[in-house]
């Protein structure tokens, strides 16, 4: 959730001249100033919202000043018919005019990467962590201290990252592993503890593809965490390079998506809303298969 100054400073950019005309309040209760303010003749609401408007109004009268005229604002729609709310774009659910993060093309059937989308992903998506490719507890251990303040769930992308994090203790709250690393058979994922994870889920997503079981795996695991904290492990045939492309388009704001950069280190990428745009670009420059 963005801080209040910045929440303020937006909506005052949106007002534009008229912002001056504005006085904003931190709400203690829910409330606020409306009971008692003496100048004020309206107050605006939605339908959930209006009994508590009412419930001004008679606290209002208890005080002797006039009650205020409720205004019933109907509700903005999103792309799937369901109201514009901050907690669903907090959610990740839609941007913040309702849009879907996730091309549709995504979710009708397999599409496979384009050459100018590999170019740009050569280069890390997020901060670098450096570290001896041979023991990546010691890159990992920075990001932990980085990362330990964040309220979204940790996210880790490929085999080495995901028994790293078990082997230090901190097991990500969701992780995906493919048995490989560097395209290889890696040995070390037979290490990997499926039992500390409450899900585990499977899916197929061949290289250099995604594909709809791989999304539906992702919105499962991602949607479980939001609802009750539940961890998932998702083991996919195939690869899983590509799919912190549909994990942060999926994911809350201020979640945390960690993957293995061969041979330099781990790199962090936090889930903003900058991060859900370009991943949107980038998934809308695949090619159907």
């Amino acid at each position: 959730m963005n801080p209040w100054e910045f929440r303020v400073m937006e909506i005052k950019e949106a007002l534009g001249e008229d912002a001056g005309r504005v006085d904003f309040y931190v709400l203690e209760d829910s409330h606020g100033p409306a009971p008692s303010h003496p100048d004020a003749t309206a107050i605006v609401c939605t339908d959930e919202t209006r009994a508590e408007c009412e419930e001004i109004n008679r606290l209002r009268g208890e005080g002797g000043l006039p009650p205020l005229h409720i205004i019933v604002s109907d509700h903005s729609l999103a792309w799937d018919g369901e109201p514009i709310s901050s907690s669903r774009i907090r959610a990740g659910e839609i941007d913040r005019e309702g849009h879907p993060w996730i091309p549709r093309a995504i979710r009708e059937g397999k599409v496979v990467m384009t050459p100018q989308v590999e170019a740009e992903l050569k280069e890390p998506f997020g901060r670098l962590f450096p570290g001896p490719e041979d023991e990546p507890s010691v890159s990992m251990s920075h990001v932990l201290a980085h990362i330990e303040s964040g309220s979204g769930p940790v996210i880790a992308v490929g085999d080495v990252t995901v028994r790293t994090l078990q082997d230090l203790g901190r097991p990500a709250d969701i992780a995906l592993i493919d048995g490989l690393t560097k395209r290889q058979p890696w040995e070390g994922a037979d290490g990997i503890d499926a039992s500390l994870y409450d899900r585990n889920l499977s899916c197929s997503s061949p290289a250099g593809c995604l594909t709809p079981p791989l999304l539906e795996a992702c919105e499962e695991a991602i949607e479980s965490w939001k609802d009750s904290g539940h961890t998932s492990l998702i083991d996919i045939d195939g690869e899983e390079d590509l799919a912190p492309l549909v994990l942060h388009p999926l994911a809350p704001l201020d979640a945390v998506v960690l993957y293995g950069q061969p041979g330099r280190g781990v790199v962090v990428r936090w889930c903003g809303e900058d991060a859900k745009q370009r991943c949107r670009r980038l998934l809308g420059e695949f090619a159907p298969a």
